[in-house]
């Protein structure tokens, strides 16, 4: 076997023992990463409050919204079921309509009766002027020579005339002077019961 040169061996004990008290004292020092940082301010994202909420009572299935605070006088633009909850913008002059947000129709807002819903947010709503009607595509019109083959003509006719019908007759009795001096009926019944009572008790007495 070679044999080693006992300098080199004491050599290689130092180095490796400095070597081993380096890897103990030794502390990693933190490296810093220098970043651009932005000149301008950075803007501050803050959240608006939202207004009013409204809901559709419970006690109704579906209800109508309308492109106005009127069921007349503008056209139903869509529905909203129990319970669905929808933004507030604004209210009505007369304070009966409640204009909500309504996505999918023009502008996105629809006009709701107020009693069909329930405050679920308070907050202020402003008064807002109802909309122009709308105008009718088309204005119906009515020919004249067409009503005119249904409408069948009423011909005068004259009254009948009244005839005066005869006067009439009331029917007057008249006293009979031949039977002013007989008998009345009834006195002769009684004249003849009267007899035929006495005849039987004369019998009665004739028996005993």
């Amino acid at each position: 076997m070679p044999k080693f040169n006992p300098k080199l061996r004491l050599v290689l004990i130092i180095s490796t023992i400095f070597a081993g008290m380096a890897s103990v004292f030794y502390f990693p020092m933190p490296i810093s990463v220098l970043a651009q940082q932005p000149t301008g301010s950075i803007p501050t994202v803050t959240g608006t409050p939202s207004g009013m909420i409204v809901a559709v009572n419970l006690d109704i299935e579906i209800v109508n919204v309308f492109s106005g605070p009127s069921s007349y006088l503008y056209p139903s633009i869509g529905i909203l079921l129990k319970g669905q909850e929808v933004p507030a913008l604004g209210i009505s002059e007369d304070g009966d309509w409640i204009q909500v947000s309504y996505q999918g129709v023009v502008d996105s807002v629809a006009w709701i009766y107020g009693p069909y819903v329930t405050i679920k947010k308070t907050g202020k709503l402003p008064v807002l002027e109802a909309p122009s009607t709308p105008t009718p595509a088309s204005t119906p019109t009515i020919d004249p020579t067409l009503v005119a083959a249904f409408v069948t003509p009423v011909v005068p006719t004259r009254l009948p005339t009244f005839t005066q019908p005869a006067p009439l007759v009331i029917a007057t009795f008249l006293n009979d002077a031949s039977t002013t001096n007989r008998i009345p009926l009834g006195l002769l019944i009684f004249g003849l019961g009267f007899i035929g009572g006495f005849g039987a008790l004369i019998s009665f007495l004739r028996g005993q």
